[in-house]
């Protein structure tokens, strides 16, 4: 299982879950880093210094990271979705497919609901 470091904004009922998938998650409350306004690129040299893969909603700011520089130990960037069990699900299937992190960037995304038909 992938070990992971969550970011201060990502919830916490999708770090629970995927705890119970079987993965290491730190998060930064955890790690003492909580509530100081630690800027993107310190958030992930720390979970790089820890070997962890960062956990994130953060989108664009942690994919113009890894496309400056994709020596870090992976980044797993989420969409927001309230189905806390099955954003963590999609985490946690998507990064089981993966023999390493290391330099990675994993996207996911929440998937599209169909339109519903008029009659």
């Amino acid at each position: 299982m992938a070990e992971f470091y969550a970011d201060e904004n990502f919830p916490r009922p999708v770090v629970v879950h995927l705890r119970t998938l079987g993965h290491d998650i730190l998060t930064a409350r955890e790690d003492g880093r909580a509530n100081q306004g630690i800027p993107d690129p310190d958030v992930l040299a720390r979970a790089t210094a820890l070997g962890r893969a960062v956990l994130t909603q953060d989108r664009d700011d942690y994919h113009r990271l890894h496309a400056a520089d994709a020596n870090h130990s992976g980044i797993v960037t989420c969409s927001r979705d309230a189905d806390f069990a099955a954003l963590a699900d999609r985490v946690h299937a998507a990064v089981s497919t993966l023999p390493s992190l290391l330099g990675e960037l994993v996207k996911i995304v929440k998937p599209s609901t169909p339109p519903t038909q008029m009659p």
